[in-house]
């Protein structure tokens, strides 16, 4: 397989994560859609496709010259040196953009929340524009994902599900679906489980208890972090493509339904906006409605400059 064959291609790769990784913090945005755009989608969904784990058996004589040879020639057929390049500028801008995310809902709740909420309206309306929900059982699928995100996000139980191991296993398999979907954020889907800002304060809770020698803690820390990159990875190979499946034999009911679920979800930000504002003002006003429509522009404007692109 042709790729990056010098040191600054293989940079731009990683820059290229670093742009993907970015767009998975924030919620409304798809990591997919920035994997078009900068032009590693197909790259991407290839050499997840043609991951092989028949591969390992090549471990038992890495002490050999042909061991290595024959572990060697697998790893770059499978392209996963490009797949190790691409996910550590994800891993890296996800991990600081999840700081100054969790920093900007802990400090500014209120207009990120906001801008949430524009990112996601916006995302909903570009999506609803590529389908078609002209018949009845569409509007039926439509309306189930409406009622089961507005249910899923009810103020009463969003955040009630704790953050434990099994938890974050589970939602760490179905947000990596915005990596193999272009338009479904996996920032939003972990909003919508309610282990978005649990998430986002990861790391910043592994550099204050490494600093701290709070050994205990940083292993807690690193063991919700593996168990989220545990079901990541099998969510690679389970949900992210039985979503894909169901896009190939049910697209427009699929679509239907994300798109639905997003607008259901709504009722999230718009619930934090709501109940975190103490009294209408002027001021107020522009606190809310100058992030929303920052945040729906900031998707417009991207759609606008992708609408050729194809996914």
């Amino acid at each position: 397989m042709s790729g990056p064959t010098g040191l600054r291609a293989w940079f731009a790769v990683y820059l290229k994560g670093l742009c993907m990784g970015a767009a998975d913090t924030v919620p409304g945005v798809s990591g997919g859609t920035i994997a078009v755009i900068v032009g590693v989608y197909e790259r991407l969904i290839t050499a997840l496709t043609s991951l092989d784990p028949r591969a390992v058996r090549h471990l038992g004589a890495i002490h050999t010259r042909q061991g290595r040879t024959e572990l060697s020639r697998d790893l770059v057929r499978m392209d996963v040196p490009f797949l190790f390049v691409l996910g550590a500028g994800v891993i890296t801008a996800a991990a600081s953009m999840a700081t100054v995310m969790h920093y900007a809902i802990d400090q500014y709740r209120v207009p990120t929340y906001a801008f949430f909420f524009g990112l996601i309206a916006a995302s909903a309306v570009v999506l609803y524009g590529h389908v078609d929900a002209g018949t009845p059982r569409r509007v039926l699928v439509g309306i189930a994902g409406f009622l089961l995100a507005f249910v899923v996000t009810d103020p009463s139980t969003t955040g009630s599900l704790e953050a434990t191991l099994p938890v974050l296993f589970v939602s760490g398999a179905i947000a990596i679906s915005a990596m193999v979907l272009p338009g479904v954020s996996g920032s939003f889907l972990l909003l919508v489980l309610g282990q978005y800002e649990f998430m986002s304060d990861l790391p910043s809770d592994v550099v204050e208890y490494a600093l701290a020698g709070n050994t205990t803690a940083l292993a807690d820390t690193l063991s919700f972090f593996a168990s989220f990159m545990v079901g990541a990875v099998v969510g690679v190979f389970t949900v992210a493509y039985a979503v894909r499946a169901a896009l190939d034999r049910y697209r427009e009911a699929t679509l239907t339904f994300l798109v639905s679920l997003m607008v259901g979800a709504l009722r999230l930000p718009a619930t934090e906006v709501a109940t975190n504002v103490e009294a209408l003002s002027p001021f107020v006003a522009g606190l809310v409605v100058v992030p929303a429509v920052v945040g729906a522009f900031a998707v417009f404007g991207l759609d606008y400059y992708t609408d050729d692109l194809e996914y």
